[in-house]
């Protein structure tokens, strides 16, 4: 029966993705004046794999292309050739390219043709327009007039996914079909009721009567080579004797192209229509609204953990259907028991699924070496990167949404914060600039950092341009602080010029929104002359919140607990009325804009008197605002539910759960919030605010 190789595309494709990361890493390791050979070994191994399975599923244009950057690395492993800088810059550009042309088959469309056949030229240059470096032209010997390969598998063959008739069929395509006889050895094929069909019992005798290199055969045996006995002997003159001399060519039947099939097998193979043997068109993906990946990868401890707690539940549930058998009131201690022990089995399976999802953060980490490595040498800049905490872990979705922020804040230390090498030294630093990229768990949060040991921000310059633009007027006096605040303004930019890398005013104003869509934030702390930090405060996961309850009116919100700095009860005398209907609250030594959701939602036709209300301080975007509520009504995890994506979006409001007992309540933005307060600026005094 034909087998659908269609089902096996994504894995190719996510295992291909990781085969070009690890690629990546090594090339950027790799000193060329000093190669390790395990490192080219890797990198090898991982272009061959590629090569490899896009054999097997019929995406010929990787195979193609991955071959002449497998023949370049096999001959520097070999050392018939020396690594140079231009083949690791050209290396670098191959896997950028397979990462493009894979992504175009991912989603069923044809790969670009142009850059591929531009790099495989270059590529067919060094091969063929000079001389391996290191050893002379292959000997007679190696270069054979005709070979005899004899093949004996071991038994486990079949069960790591090799099939000997793909590598017969692609010797087939290196020799020609008229150079390869092929005969089967059936003398170990047990009778048909013993037989197992996972395990391998043939041989194979293989005959080249063509003058080719050795190691263009060996190509096609390297995946099996610890996996069977390979025999490789020179033809010599036996590779021009008569047919009747040498072993007899295989006819050109039906069953496998030139391979000679044990009778006792034919039927089963004749039963394979001919045409699965044939590369396999790319299958069309499913239409997406972005291109990350929908799968991951999980460890076993944690499909264990997550099994055992399913058995626990399973336990409990048992456990409960036996008490609610004949029911009566002596049982309610039992019963009261087994409920606790199912609210703990939850709890305790639903932190198992949780942690399914969690990711070490090295995997958002791992684009920056090549970024750094880019964009130093198109500044001119020489930088180094360090990289903390990669094994912190955070929830796949917020780290597949903070890569692209965290791109733009390493792109703008490289360009904006570290200075050139002529600035430095003149500075007394290192000639070397220095982005620190960390990441460690801080409460319920993730914090990351992006550092840089550059000159720090420049408040003066960016008060001046952010006045020139009109973002602030000019008799705007502001703290240290918010000056760096100024950098996330749409439009703003203290570039001179407008390159490729900065000057239009976007990215920043991009970062923040960015990451407030995630329910985080961003601060900025500087230091002129030592350098600057951007720290990004993050929840861990987007899926479950730890929340505030409280009832205005009658109905129930959520606050985020995270964003709570306290909980207080309302003095009028405390108060003080400014523009408009706005009130602003004296809280220790800063005051703080008071917000009713009552108003902002209409849930009373008449404004209640706030006199001797609850006030719940919460903080974002580095601001406090005091909330007014009627009740506190206690505090509970709870599964965010997109309020976007099942009703509409709605302006101060991030999402919303479901309670226990079946209403329905709403997340509160807190960040929405705030932004749409009239600003109060902290640390003034009450005179002033009354006025």
């Amino acid at each position: 029966m034909s087998v659908d190789l269609s089902q096996f595309h994504q894995v190719f494709f996510e295992e291909s993705f990781e085969g070009l990361d690890v690629m990546e890493s090594q090339l950027l390791e790799m000193d060329p004046a000093d190669v390790d050979d395990e490192t080219v070994n890797t990198i090898f191994r991982a272009a061959h794999s590629i090569k490899g399975g896009a054999g097997t599923f019929g995406f010929m244009p990787i195979s193609e292309f991955t071959h002449v950057v497998e023949t370049l690395l096999d001959e520097i492993r070999s050392g018939q050739r020396v690594m140079q800088p231009e083949y690791v810059d050209l290396f670098l550009q191959s896997v950028d390219c397979l990462r493009g042309m894979l992504s175009d088959m991912q989603q069923g469309n044809e790969p670009e043709k142009e850059r591929p056949a531009q790099l495989r030229a270059e590529f067919e240059t060094i091969l063929h327009g000079a001389a391996p470096v290191a050893e002379a032209a292959p000997t007679e010997e190696e270069k054979g007039s005709g070979w005899l390969i004899r093949l004996t598998p071991y038994p486990d063959l079949l069960r790591t996914g090799n099939e000997p008739f793909r590598m017969f069929r692609e010797l087939i395509d290196i020799v020609g079909e008229e150079h390869c006889e092929i005969e089967a050895d059936t003398s170990k094929l047990p009778e048909f009721t013993s037989l197992n069909p996972e395990e391998c019992h043939l041989a194979w005798q293989i005959r080249v009567t063509r003058e080719i290199p050795l190691a263009d055969i060996k190509v096609v045996f390297e995946w099996v080579e610890d996996e069977c006995d390979l025999v490789y002997e020179p033809l010599g003159d036996v590779a021009t004797a008569s047919p009747e001399e040498t072993a007899p060519a295989v006819s050109d039947t039906s069953d496998a192209e030139g391979i000679q099939v044990p009778e006792k097998v034919a039927a089963a193979i004749a039963e394979t229509p001919k045409k699965s043997a044939e590369p396999a068109a790319p299958a069309k993906a499913p239409k997406k609204a972005n291109a990350e990946s929908s799968s991951i990868r999980v460890s076993i401890d944690k499909v264990d953990s997550l099994i055992n707690m399913v058995g626990e539940l399973v336990i409990t549930q048992s456990m409960l259907g036996q008490l609610g058998q004949d029911f009566d009131l002596s049982r309610l201690a039992k019963l009261q028991e087994g409920l606790s022990q199912l609210e703990q089995n939850t709890r305790e399976l639903q932190e198992s699924v949780m942690k399914i999802r969690m990711m070490p953060i090295s995997f958002a980490f791992s684009r920056f070496p090549r970024l750094v490595r880019d964009l130093g040498n198109q500044l001119g800049k020489k930088v180094n990167l360090v990289t903390l905490g990669e094994q912190t872990e955070l929830d796949k979705t917020v780290m597949e949404k903070i890569s692209d922020p965290l791109v733009h804040l390493v792109r703008n230390s490289m360009d904006h914060g570290l200075e050139t090498t002529e600035k430095r030294l003149a500075a007394g630093k290192s000639a070397d600039g220095t982005i620190t990229l960390n990441a460690y768990h801080q409460g319920g949060n993730i914090v990351i950092e992006v550092a840089d040991d550059g000159a720090g921000l420049n408040e003066e310059k960016i008060l001046k341009k952010a006045m020139e633009k009109g973002l602030v007027p000019e008799s705007a006096n502001l703290t240290p602080e918010e000056i760096h605040q100024l950098v996330f303004l749409p439009g703003f930019s203290t570039a001179d010029a407008v390159s490729d890398i900065s000057g239009r005013g976007v990215g920043m104003d991009v970062v923040r929104r960015n990451i407030q869509a995630l329910n985080g934030s961003i601060e900025v702390r500087s230091s002129r002359g030592t350098g600057s930090t951007f720290i990004i405060r993050l929840p861990l996961t987007l899926a479950i919140l730890d929340g505030q309850l409280v009832q205005v009116c009658e109905a129930t919100y959520i606050f985020p607990l995270v964003s709570i700095v306290e909980s207080i009860q309302i003095s009028r005398r405390s108060l003080n009325h400014v523009t408009g209907s706005q009130y602003v609250m004296q809280l220790r030594d800063e005051y703080i804009p008071i917000v009713r959701l009552d108003e902002i939602f209409g849930l009373r036709d008449n404004v209640q008197d706030i006199d001797e209300l609850m006030l719940v301080v919460v903080e974002g975007d580095n601001e406090k605002i005091g909330i007014v509520v009627d009740d506190l009504l206690g505090q509970q995890q709870v599964v965010i539910k997109s309020l976007e994506q099942n009703y509409t979006k709605v302006s101060g409001i991030s999402g919303a759960t479901i309670l226990g007992d079946g209403t329905v309540a709403l997340i509160i933005d807190i960040s929405s919030i705030g932004r749409n307060i009239t600003p109060v600026k902290k640390h003034q005094g009450k005179s002033d605010q009354a006025a």
